[in-house]
């Protein structure tokens, strides 16, 4: 539009001087864009009118439109997104929140999923936008934001969640993390990924219910497979879901009480009594009660001990 204005110049009138240059018609567009029109500048001649009437016109409402426009979609998305929100706080209760969408936090929720947690039961929480956008693509629920801010914690619910799994790429924002889940949710079951063994008992004292050193598990896992390939490839078994060997807790089932571990058909590693682990050759536990949970080493495919034939309300 300036360049409009410039080229026909002639065709307008400055009441300050009578005449208009390029500074003249830089003023003279922002002013009519905007629809301010103070008026100092007007069009005089038929040239210009008509330039003014089919062009200048049509480019100012386009400037509305846009303005408008934007606003208006700004304002919508922002109403869409308060609406989500308040229709999933409302059904959101004993969920899992996963902080960190990396490799390791697919890898929990992957895990979470395959031990049938739902997908609109977990939250993530993540800063960078692909890994919001991955959640997504997963069906679950996700928040951009730094765990570490409080309100990005509340917009996902931390205060009613049943779990928290800390997945951070640096162990000092694990540790901001864990201190602010904690103050949030008293009550919530957080485990803590970490990559330096000194950091635990720092974790533990934020409030970490469980800590796991990445570092130092992938560290042992390789020594294992040097000393003995064989041992190696059954840890890594072991520690992959749906193939082969996997470790899984259950419930002591009706038939089992009151005998001894060795007598489980599966192969009993620990007995959970009173939220307390034992092992499976301890005193303690030498006989099964009703109530305990098995910490089993079981086929991958096993059917769930609900979905057994012969389980009953009694086994429950």
């Amino acid at each position: 539009m300036v360049l409009i204005v410039v080229v026909d110049r002639d065709g307008y009138k400055d009441s300050y001087d009578g005449s208009v240059d390029l500074i003249d018609s830089i003023y003279y567009a922002t002013v009519t864009l905007t629809t301010t029109g103070y008026g100092d500048i007007t069009p005089v001649t038929p040239t210009a009118r008509l330039v003014n009437a089919f062009i200048v016109t049509p480019l100012r409402i386009s400037f509305l439109v846009v303005l408008v426009g934007t606003t208006l979609e700004v304002l919508a998305n922002e109403g869409r997104r308060i609406m989500r929100d308040t229709r999933w706080r409302k059904r959101m209760k004993d969920h899992t929140i996963v902080v960190g969408y990396g490799t390791k936090g697919r890898s929990a929720v992957q895990t979470l999923i395959s031990n049938g947690v739902k997908r609109d039961a977990i939250v993530v929480i993540d800063p960078r936008a692909t890994a919001i956008g991955d959640a997504g693509n997963d069906q679950m629920a996700a928040f951009h934001g730094d765990a570490t801010n409080r309100t990005v914690l509340r917009r996902a619910e931390v205060m009613t969640a049943r779990e928290v799994i800390v997945t951070t790429d640096r162990d000092d924002s694990a540790v901001l993390v864990t201190l602010a889940v904690r103050q949030l949710n008293p009550n919530a079951h957080i485990v803590v990924a970490v990559r330096e063994e000194d950091n635990v008992p720092l974790l533990r004292q934020s409030g970490a219910d469980a800590v796991v050193t990445s570092s130092e598990a992938v560290g042992r896992l390789l020594g294992l497979s040097a000393v003995s390939p064989n041992l190696g490839e059954v840890m890594e078994d072991l520690l992959t879901y749906g193939e082969g060997l996997e470790v899984a807790e259950r419930p002591v089932l009706g038939r089992e009480v009151g005998k001894p571990p060795s007598a489980v058909p599966d192969r009993v590693v620990s007995v959970v009594r009173d939220g307390k682990v034992h092992r499976y050759y301890d005193s303690n536990v030498s006989v099964l009660a009703a109530g305990d949970k098995l910490i089993v080493v079981r086929p991958a495919k096993e059917t769930p001990w609900a979905e057994r034939p012969g389980a009953d309300e009694d086994d429950e």
